[in-house]
Protein backbone atom coordinates (compact mmCIF):
# COMPACT_ATOMS: atom_id res chain seq x y z
CA UNK A 1 0.00 0.00 0.00
CA UNK A 2 2.84 2.37 0.79
CA UNK A 3 4.38 1.79 -2.63
CA UNK A 4 1.08 2.56 -4.38
CA UNK A 5 0.49 5.62 -2.21
CA UNK A 6 4.01 6.81 -2.99
CA UNK A 7 3.21 6.50 -6.69
CA UNK A 8 0.05 8.59 -6.27
CA UNK A 9 1.78 11.23 -4.16
CA UNK A 10 4.48 11.60 -6.81
CA UNK A 11 1.88 12.10 -9.50
CA UNK A 12 2.06 8.69 -11.12
CA UNK A 13 -1.32 7.11 -10.29
CA UNK A 14 -0.81 3.89 -12.25
CA UNK A 15 -3.34 4.74 -14.89
CA UNK A 16 -5.89 6.21 -12.45
CA UNK A 17 -6.46 9.93 -12.95
CA UNK A 18 -8.48 12.83 -11.62
CA UNK A 19 -10.97 12.33 -8.82
CA UNK A 20 -10.61 8.55 -8.98
CA UNK A 21 -6.92 8.89 -8.17
CA UNK A 22 -7.66 11.21 -5.24
CA UNK A 23 -10.24 8.80 -3.83
CA UNK A 24 -7.81 5.88 -4.20
CA UNK A 25 -5.03 7.80 -2.46
CA UNK A 26 -7.35 8.89 0.36
CA UNK A 27 -8.49 5.28 0.91
CA UNK A 28 -4.91 4.02 1.09
CA UNK A 29 -3.81 6.81 3.41
CA UNK A 30 -6.76 6.13 5.71
CA UNK A 31 -5.91 2.45 5.97
CA UNK A 32 -2.24 3.14 6.60
CA UNK A 33 -3.08 5.73 9.29
CA UNK A 34 -4.92 2.95 11.11
CA UNK A 35 -2.60 0.02 10.43
CA UNK A 36 0.90 1.45 10.82
CA UNK A 37 0.55 2.69 14.45
CA UNK A 38 -0.88 -0.69 15.42
CA UNK A 39 1.99 -2.48 13.66
CA UNK A 40 4.54 -0.23 15.37
CA UNK A 41 3.09 -1.08 18.80
CA UNK A 42 3.00 -4.81 18.09
CA UNK A 43 6.58 -4.91 16.86
CA UNK A 44 7.79 -2.97 19.88
CA UNK A 45 6.12 -5.47 22.23
CA UNK A 46 7.16 -8.58 20.31
CA UNK A 47 10.20 -10.74 21.05
CA UNK A 48 11.93 -12.18 18.01
CA UNK A 49 11.05 -15.67 19.25
CA UNK A 50 7.38 -14.84 18.64
CA UNK A 51 7.90 -14.58 14.88
CA UNK A 52 6.49 -17.54 12.95
CA UNK A 53 9.13 -20.28 12.77
CA UNK A 54 9.50 -20.13 9.01
CA UNK A 55 12.63 -20.18 6.82
CA UNK A 56 14.55 -16.88 6.65
CA UNK A 57 12.05 -15.23 9.00
CA UNK A 58 14.71 -12.93 10.43
CA UNK A 59 15.90 -11.87 6.98
CA UNK A 60 12.39 -11.31 5.63
CA UNK A 61 11.15 -9.45 8.71
CA UNK A 62 14.16 -7.13 8.79
CA UNK A 63 13.88 -6.49 5.04
CA UNK A 64 10.16 -5.70 5.20
CA UNK A 65 10.62 -3.31 8.12
CA UNK A 66 13.40 -1.50 6.28
CA UNK A 67 11.28 -1.28 3.14
CA UNK A 68 8.34 0.22 5.03
CA UNK A 69 10.59 2.76 6.71
CA UNK A 70 12.16 3.71 3.37
CA UNK A 71 8.71 4.36 1.91
CA UNK A 72 7.77 6.47 4.93
CA UNK A 73 10.94 8.52 4.47
CA UNK A 74 10.13 9.12 0.82
CA UNK A 75 6.60 10.27 1.70
CA UNK A 76 7.60 12.53 4.59
CA UNK A 77 8.03 15.73 2.51
CA UNK A 78 4.85 15.03 0.55
CA UNK A 79 1.75 16.44 2.31
CA UNK A 80 -0.32 15.15 -0.60
CA UNK A 81 0.23 11.63 0.70
CA UNK A 82 -2.56 12.07 3.26
CA UNK A 83 -0.60 10.31 6.02
CA UNK A 84 -0.87 11.72 9.53
CA UNK A 85 2.33 13.52 10.62
CA UNK A 86 2.70 11.10 13.53
CA UNK A 87 2.71 8.20 11.08
CA UNK A 88 5.17 9.98 8.79
CA UNK A 89 7.63 10.52 11.58
CA UNK A 90 7.50 7.14 13.32
CA UNK A 91 9.81 4.47 12.01
CA UNK A 92 8.96 0.86 12.70
CA UNK A 93 11.33 -0.86 15.09
CA UNK A 94 12.38 -4.49 15.02
CA UNK A 95 11.13 -7.13 17.43
CA UNK A 96 13.30 -7.50 20.53
CA UNK A 97 16.35 -9.65 19.80
CA UNK A 98 16.25 -9.08 16.04
CA UNK A 99 19.08 -6.73 15.16
CA UNK A 100 19.29 -7.23 11.40
CA UNK A 101 22.88 -8.50 11.58
CA UNK A 102 22.33 -11.47 9.30
CA UNK A 103 20.57 -9.35 6.68
CA UNK A 104 23.45 -6.88 6.77
CA UNK A 105 25.93 -9.72 6.21
CA UNK A 106 23.98 -11.01 3.21
CA UNK A 107 23.87 -7.57 1.66
CA UNK A 108 27.54 -6.94 2.40
CA UNK A 109 28.49 -10.20 0.72
CA UNK A 110 26.50 -9.36 -2.40
CA UNK A 111 27.94 -5.84 -2.48
CA UNK A 112 31.47 -7.28 -2.30
CA UNK A 113 30.79 -9.89 -4.95
CA UNK A 114 31.07 -12.76 -2.46
CA UNK A 115 28.92 -15.86 -2.75
CA UNK A 116 26.10 -16.24 -0.22
CA UNK A 117 24.97 -19.56 1.32
CA UNK A 118 22.81 -21.59 -1.04
CA UNK A 119 19.76 -21.58 1.23
CA UNK A 120 19.79 -17.75 1.28
CA UNK A 121 19.09 -17.73 -2.46
CA UNK A 122 15.51 -18.87 -1.80
CA UNK A 123 14.87 -15.49 -0.15
CA UNK A 124 17.18 -13.38 -2.30
CA UNK A 125 14.58 -10.62 -2.55
CA UNK A 126 15.58 -9.50 0.97
CA UNK A 127 18.71 -8.00 -0.56
CA UNK A 128 16.64 -5.47 -2.54
CA UNK A 129 18.65 -3.71 -5.27
CA UNK A 130 21.86 -5.54 -4.34
CA UNK A 131 20.29 -8.73 -5.69
CA UNK A 132 19.80 -7.22 -9.14
CA UNK A 133 22.13 -9.03 -11.52
CA UNK A 134 24.40 -10.18 -8.66
CA UNK A 135 27.43 -11.61 -10.46
CA UNK A 136 28.01 -14.50 -8.06
CA UNK A 137 24.51 -15.86 -8.71
CA UNK A 138 23.35 -17.67 -11.83
CA UNK A 139 19.96 -19.16 -12.71
CA UNK A 140 19.61 -22.93 -12.70
CA UNK A 141 18.76 -25.11 -15.68
CA UNK A 142 15.16 -23.88 -15.86
CA UNK A 143 16.02 -20.24 -15.19
CA UNK A 144 15.09 -20.09 -11.52
CA UNK A 145 17.06 -18.62 -8.64
CA UNK A 146 16.66 -20.55 -5.40
CA UNK A 147 13.48 -22.29 -6.63
CA UNK A 148 11.67 -19.00 -6.05
CA UNK A 149 9.88 -16.67 -8.48
CA UNK A 150 10.35 -13.77 -6.03
CA UNK A 151 14.10 -14.40 -5.77
CA UNK A 152 14.35 -14.76 -9.54
CA UNK A 153 12.50 -11.47 -10.10
CA UNK A 154 14.77 -9.75 -7.57
CA UNK A 155 17.86 -10.97 -9.46
CA UNK A 156 16.57 -10.17 -12.95
CA UNK A 157 18.19 -6.93 -14.12
CA UNK A 158 16.95 -4.67 -16.88
CA UNK A 159 19.09 -6.21 -19.60
CA UNK A 160 17.92 -9.76 -18.82
CA UNK A 161 14.32 -8.61 -18.45
CA UNK A 162 14.38 -7.15 -21.96
CA UNK A 163 15.82 -10.35 -23.43
CA UNK A 164 12.87 -12.55 -24.42
CA UNK A 165 15.19 -15.57 -24.62
CA UNK A 166 16.75 -15.16 -21.17
CA UNK A 167 16.06 -18.29 -19.05
CA UNK A 168 15.07 -16.28 -15.97
CA UNK A 169 12.53 -14.25 -17.89
CA UNK A 170 11.13 -17.40 -19.53
CA UNK A 171 10.84 -19.01 -16.10
CA UNK A 172 8.92 -16.06 -14.67
CA UNK A 173 6.60 -15.86 -17.67
CA UNK A 174 5.84 -19.57 -17.23
CA UNK A 175 5.04 -19.51 -13.50
CA UNK A 176 3.37 -16.13 -12.98
CA UNK A 177 -0.40 -16.11 -13.41
CA UNK A 178 -0.91 -13.64 -16.25
CA UNK A 179 -4.39 -12.70 -15.04
CA UNK A 180 -3.90 -12.39 -11.29
CA UNK A 181 -0.22 -11.48 -11.40
CA UNK A 182 0.52 -14.01 -8.68
CA UNK A 183 3.37 -16.51 -8.47
CA UNK A 184 3.96 -19.64 -6.39
CA UNK A 185 5.98 -19.32 -3.20
CA UNK A 186 8.42 -21.96 -4.40
CA UNK A 187 8.82 -23.73 -7.71
CA UNK A 188 10.04 -26.21 -8.82
CA UNK A 189 9.48 -28.74 -6.02
CA UNK A 190 10.29 -31.77 -8.15
CA UNK A 191 11.92 -34.22 -5.74
CA UNK A 192 9.84 -33.07 -2.78
CA UNK A 193 6.58 -33.61 -4.68
CA UNK A 194 7.57 -36.98 -6.14
CA UNK A 195 8.87 -38.38 -2.86
CA UNK A 196 5.84 -37.31 -0.83
CA UNK A 197 3.28 -38.48 -3.41
CA UNK A 198 4.89 -41.85 -4.04
CA UNK A 199 5.62 -42.48 -0.36
CA UNK A 200 2.10 -41.56 0.72
CA UNK A 201 0.40 -43.75 -1.85
CA UNK A 202 2.73 -46.72 -1.40
CA UNK A 203 2.47 -46.60 2.40
CA UNK A 204 -1.32 -46.76 2.17
CA UNK A 205 -1.16 -49.66 -0.28
CA UNK A 206 -2.67 -47.77 -3.21
CA UNK A 207 -1.93 -49.71 -6.39
CA UNK A 208 -0.19 -47.38 -8.80
CA UNK A 209 2.01 -48.01 -11.80
CA UNK A 210 5.30 -46.26 -11.16
CA UNK A 211 7.52 -46.12 -14.27
CA UNK A 212 10.98 -47.52 -13.73
CA UNK A 213 12.39 -44.26 -15.07
CA UNK A 214 10.71 -42.33 -12.26
CA UNK A 215 12.19 -44.62 -9.61
CA UNK A 216 15.59 -44.25 -11.30
CA UNK A 217 15.32 -40.46 -11.32
CA UNK A 218 14.32 -40.40 -7.66
CA UNK A 219 17.36 -42.50 -6.79
CA UNK A 220 19.63 -40.35 -8.96
CA UNK A 221 18.57 -37.28 -6.97
CA UNK A 222 20.40 -38.66 -3.92
CA UNK A 223 23.93 -37.34 -3.72
CA UNK A 224 26.56 -37.68 -0.96
CA UNK A 225 24.72 -35.09 1.12
CA UNK A 226 21.23 -36.29 0.33
CA UNK A 227 18.85 -34.43 -1.94
CA UNK A 228 17.24 -31.01 -2.06
CA UNK A 229 13.54 -30.50 -2.66
CA UNK A 230 14.46 -29.18 -6.09
CA UNK A 231 17.19 -27.49 -8.08
CA UNK A 232 18.34 -24.26 -6.48
CA UNK A 233 17.81 -25.38 -2.90
CA UNK A 234 20.27 -27.00 -0.48
CA UNK A 235 19.95 -30.68 0.38
CA UNK A 236 17.84 -31.30 3.47
CA UNK A 237 17.09 -34.21 5.77
CA UNK A 238 13.33 -34.01 5.19
CA UNK A 239 13.36 -34.52 1.42
CA UNK A 240 16.26 -36.98 1.72
CA UNK A 241 14.33 -39.11 4.22
CA UNK A 242 11.12 -39.03 2.21
CA UNK A 243 13.05 -40.04 -0.91
CA UNK A 244 14.77 -42.94 0.87
CA UNK A 245 11.42 -44.06 2.31
CA UNK A 246 9.66 -43.92 -1.05
CA UNK A 247 12.47 -45.87 -2.73
CA UNK A 248 12.28 -48.50 0.00
CA UNK A 249 8.53 -48.90 -0.44
CA UNK A 250 8.98 -49.14 -4.21
CA UNK A 251 11.46 -52.00 -3.88
CA UNK A 252 14.64 -49.99 -4.49
CA UNK A 253 16.01 -49.48 -0.96
CA UNK A 254 19.11 -47.39 -0.35
CA UNK A 255 21.21 -47.37 2.84
CA UNK A 256 20.30 -44.25 4.83
CA UNK A 257 23.93 -43.28 5.50
CA UNK A 258 23.48 -39.95 3.68
CA UNK A 259 21.46 -38.84 6.72
CA UNK A 260 24.36 -39.03 9.19
CA UNK A 261 25.54 -35.44 8.52
CA UNK A 262 22.17 -34.24 9.80
CA UNK A 263 22.39 -36.09 13.12
CA UNK A 264 22.98 -34.12 16.31
CA UNK A 265 23.31 -35.40 19.87
CA UNK A 266 19.54 -35.14 20.34
CA UNK A 267 17.84 -35.21 16.93
CA UNK A 268 18.18 -34.88 13.17
CA UNK A 269 18.20 -31.31 11.87
CA UNK A 270 16.71 -30.17 8.57
CA UNK A 271 20.02 -28.58 7.52
CA UNK A 272 23.43 -28.91 9.22
CA UNK A 273 23.88 -26.05 11.66
CA UNK A 274 20.17 -25.31 11.87
CA UNK A 275 18.92 -23.82 15.14
CA UNK A 276 15.30 -24.98 14.75
CA UNK A 277 13.75 -28.38 15.40
CA UNK A 278 11.11 -30.28 13.45
CA UNK A 279 9.20 -33.34 14.66
CA UNK A 280 8.03 -34.17 11.12
CA UNK A 281 11.60 -34.22 9.83
CA UNK A 282 12.49 -36.68 12.57
CA UNK A 283 9.37 -38.74 11.84
CA UNK A 284 10.45 -38.99 8.21
CA UNK A 285 14.00 -39.92 9.26
CA UNK A 286 12.49 -42.70 11.41
CA UNK A 287 10.62 -43.98 8.35
CA UNK A 288 13.79 -43.94 6.24
CA UNK A 289 15.79 -45.99 8.75
CA UNK A 290 12.87 -48.21 9.69
CA UNK A 291 11.99 -49.06 6.11
CA UNK A 292 15.57 -49.88 5.25
CA UNK A 293 15.83 -52.22 8.23
CA UNK A 294 12.58 -53.81 7.10
CA UNK A 295 14.08 -54.39 3.64
CA UNK A 296 17.29 -55.79 5.14
CA UNK A 297 15.28 -58.11 7.36
CA UNK A 298 13.30 -59.44 4.42
CA UNK A 299 16.55 -60.22 2.65
CA UNK A 300 17.85 -62.00 5.77
CA UNK A 301 21.13 -60.13 5.57
CA UNK A 302 23.58 -60.75 8.42
CA UNK A 303 23.68 -58.19 11.24
CA UNK A 304 26.47 -55.68 10.79
CA UNK A 305 27.82 -52.70 12.68
CA UNK A 306 25.94 -50.48 10.24
CA UNK A 307 22.58 -52.15 10.86
CA UNK A 308 23.20 -52.07 14.60
CA UNK A 309 23.65 -48.32 14.31
CA UNK A 310 20.43 -48.12 12.29
CA UNK A 311 18.57 -50.03 15.00
CA UNK A 312 19.94 -47.72 17.69
CA UNK A 313 18.88 -44.72 15.62
CA UNK A 314 15.34 -46.06 15.28
CA UNK A 315 15.15 -46.51 19.06
CA UNK A 316 16.48 -42.98 19.57
CA UNK A 317 13.90 -41.49 17.22
CA UNK A 318 11.01 -43.44 18.71
CA UNK A 319 11.93 -42.10 22.16
CA UNK A 320 12.38 -38.58 20.79
CA UNK A 321 8.99 -38.44 19.06
CA UNK A 322 7.27 -39.93 22.08
CA UNK A 323 8.83 -37.31 24.34
CA UNK A 324 7.81 -34.50 21.99
CA UNK A 325 4.10 -35.36 22.13
CA UNK A 326 1.98 -32.65 23.74
CA UNK A 327 -0.19 -33.39 26.78
CA UNK A 328 -3.34 -33.45 24.64
CA UNK A 329 -1.89 -36.13 22.36
CA UNK A 330 -0.81 -33.91 19.47
CA UNK A 331 2.39 -32.82 17.82
CA UNK A 332 2.99 -29.46 16.15
CA UNK A 333 5.63 -28.53 13.63
CA UNK A 334 7.32 -25.64 11.88
CA UNK A 335 6.56 -26.86 8.36
CA UNK A 336 2.77 -26.93 8.56
CA UNK A 337 0.11 -24.81 10.26
CA UNK A 338 -2.06 -27.75 11.29
CA UNK A 339 -1.39 -30.14 14.18
CA UNK A 340 -3.20 -32.81 12.17
CA UNK A 341 -0.32 -32.94 9.68
CA UNK A 342 2.39 -33.22 12.34
CA UNK A 343 0.35 -35.72 14.34
CA UNK A 344 -0.27 -37.86 11.26
CA UNK A 345 3.45 -37.89 10.39
CA UNK A 346 4.38 -39.01 13.89
CA UNK A 347 1.59 -41.57 14.25
CA UNK A 348 2.20 -43.38 10.96
CA UNK A 349 5.96 -43.53 11.63
CA UNK A 350 5.56 -44.72 15.23
CA UNK A 351 2.78 -47.13 14.34
CA UNK A 352 4.98 -48.95 11.85
CA UNK A 353 8.40 -48.67 13.42
CA UNK A 354 7.83 -47.85 17.10
CA UNK A 355 6.76 -51.27 18.30
CA UNK A 356 4.48 -51.86 21.25
CA UNK A 357 6.25 -49.20 23.35
CA UNK A 358 4.75 -46.59 21.05
CA UNK A 359 1.19 -47.89 21.50
CA UNK A 360 0.24 -45.56 24.42
CA UNK A 361 1.55 -42.56 22.49
CA UNK A 362 -0.46 -43.50 19.41
CA UNK A 363 -3.56 -44.14 21.51
CA UNK A 364 -3.41 -40.62 22.98
CA UNK A 365 -3.13 -39.15 19.49
CA UNK A 366 -6.14 -41.10 18.31
CA UNK A 367 -8.21 -40.12 21.32
CA UNK A 368 -7.48 -36.45 20.56
CA UNK A 369 -8.41 -37.02 16.92
CA UNK A 370 -11.74 -38.60 17.84
CA UNK A 371 -12.48 -35.80 20.28
CA UNK A 372 -11.80 -32.98 17.81
CA UNK A 373 -13.92 -34.14 14.88
CA UNK A 374 -16.45 -31.53 13.77
CA UNK A 375 -20.20 -32.27 13.49
CA UNK A 376 -19.98 -32.37 9.67
CA UNK A 377 -17.34 -35.11 9.85
CA UNK A 378 -14.37 -32.89 9.09
CA UNK A 379 -11.27 -31.95 11.01
CA UNK A 380 -9.34 -28.70 10.95
CA UNK A 381 -7.44 -26.23 13.06
CA UNK A 382 -9.58 -23.21 12.15
CA UNK A 383 -12.27 -24.79 9.99
CA UNK A 384 -12.87 -28.19 8.53
CA UNK A 385 -10.72 -28.86 5.46
CA UNK A 386 -10.37 -31.84 3.14
CA UNK A 387 -6.61 -31.87 3.66
CA UNK A 388 -6.74 -31.99 7.46
CA UNK A 389 -9.60 -34.50 7.35
CA UNK A 390 -7.40 -36.79 5.26
CA UNK A 391 -4.63 -36.52 7.87
CA UNK A 392 -7.04 -37.27 10.70
CA UNK A 393 -8.37 -40.34 8.91
CA UNK A 394 -4.83 -41.63 8.45
CA UNK A 395 -4.21 -41.15 12.17
CA UNK A 396 -7.21 -43.37 12.89
CA UNK A 397 -6.65 -45.87 10.10
CA UNK A 398 -2.92 -46.55 10.41
CA UNK A 399 -3.20 -50.05 11.79
CA UNK A 400 0.10 -51.80 12.37
CA UNK A 401 -0.49 -52.16 16.12
CA UNK A 402 -4.08 -51.05 16.68
CA UNK A 403 -5.18 -54.66 17.16
CA UNK A 404 -8.70 -55.01 18.50
CA UNK A 405 -9.06 -51.35 19.39
CA UNK A 406 -10.99 -50.72 16.20
CA UNK A 407 -13.45 -53.58 16.56
CA UNK A 408 -14.23 -53.27 20.26
CA UNK A 409 -15.11 -49.57 20.49
CA UNK A 410 -17.09 -48.87 17.34
CA UNK A 411 -16.08 -45.22 17.64
CA UNK A 412 -13.41 -45.49 14.95
CA UNK A 413 -15.85 -46.88 12.40
CA UNK A 414 -18.41 -44.18 13.10
CA UNK A 415 -15.82 -41.41 13.00
CA UNK A 416 -14.16 -42.66 9.79
CA UNK A 417 -17.50 -43.15 8.04
CA UNK A 418 -18.54 -39.60 8.83
CA UNK A 419 -15.13 -38.24 7.86
CA UNK A 420 -15.18 -40.01 4.49
CA UNK A 421 -18.49 -38.36 3.66
CA UNK A 422 -16.81 -34.97 4.00
CA UNK A 423 -14.08 -35.78 1.48
CA UNK A 424 -14.57 -35.24 -2.26
CA UNK A 425 -15.18 -38.37 -4.31
CA UNK A 426 -11.81 -39.90 -5.29
CA UNK A 427 -12.70 -40.13 -8.97
CA UNK A 428 -13.37 -36.43 -9.48
CA UNK A 429 -11.08 -35.25 -12.28
CA UNK A 430 -10.89 -31.62 -11.18
CA UNK A 431 -7.77 -31.15 -9.01
CA UNK A 432 -9.39 -28.04 -7.56
CA UNK A 433 -11.82 -30.21 -5.63
CA UNK A 434 -8.87 -31.48 -3.60
CA UNK A 435 -7.53 -28.08 -2.70
CA UNK A 436 -8.18 -25.85 0.27
CA UNK A 437 -6.41 -23.16 2.26
CA UNK A 438 -2.63 -22.91 2.06
CA UNK A 439 -1.36 -24.51 5.29
CA UNK A 440 2.21 -25.45 4.39
CA UNK A 441 5.06 -23.26 5.64
CA UNK A 442 7.86 -21.94 3.49
CA UNK A 443 8.85 -18.27 3.54
CA UNK A 444 5.14 -17.87 2.82
CA UNK A 445 2.12 -20.16 3.04
CA UNK A 446 1.67 -22.50 0.08
CA UNK A 447 -0.35 -25.48 -1.08
CA UNK A 448 1.38 -28.46 -2.78
CA UNK A 449 -1.77 -29.69 -4.52
CA UNK A 450 -0.42 -33.03 -5.77
CA UNK A 451 0.82 -33.96 -2.30
CA UNK A 452 -2.50 -33.02 -0.71
CA UNK A 453 -4.41 -34.99 -3.32
CA UNK A 454 -2.24 -38.05 -2.66
CA UNK A 455 -3.06 -37.80 1.04
CA UNK A 456 -6.78 -37.70 0.27
CA UNK A 457 -6.50 -40.76 -1.96
CA UNK A 458 -4.49 -42.58 0.73
CA UNK A 459 -7.10 -41.86 3.40
CA UNK A 460 -9.93 -43.04 1.16
CA UNK A 461 -8.04 -46.20 0.24
CA UNK A 462 -7.34 -47.04 3.89
CA UNK A 463 -11.01 -46.54 4.72
CA UNK A 464 -12.01 -48.75 1.82
CA UNK A 465 -9.74 -51.51 3.13
CA UNK A 466 -11.84 -51.44 6.29
CA UNK A 467 -14.98 -52.04 4.28
CA UNK A 468 -16.01 -48.41 4.34
CA UNK A 469 -16.57 -47.21 0.79
CA UNK A 470 -15.54 -43.54 0.70
CA UNK A 471 -16.74 -43.25 -2.89
CA UNK A 472 -20.25 -44.47 -2.15
CA UNK A 473 -21.58 -41.09 -1.12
Amino acid sequence: MLAVLRSHANGYPDGITGSDAEVKAAELAGRLNRVLPMLARRLADMPAAALPDMPANDLITSSLIESINDHLDSLRPLPASGLDPAVHDRHLGRPRGLDGTRLAKVRAALSAGVSVPEKVLHALEVASELARGARTIRPGSIGAIGASPAATAAWLDGRAARDASHPARIFLEAVVDEHAGLAPCGIPITVFERAWVLGTLARAGVEVHVPASLVKELGAALGPGGTPAAEGLPADADTTSATLYALGLLGAPRPPDVLWPYETETHFCTWPGEEGFSVTVNAHVLEAFGQYLHAVGQGESPQTAATERYVATVDKLVALLSDQQEADGTWTDRWHASPYYATMCCVVALDRFGGEKAAPVIRRAREWTLATQRPDGSWGRWEGTAEETAYALQILLSDEHVGGMWDTTGRYKKSVTLGCKFLPAPDRPDPGTFEGPALWHDKDLYLPAAIVRASLLAAQHLANKRGLRPDSH
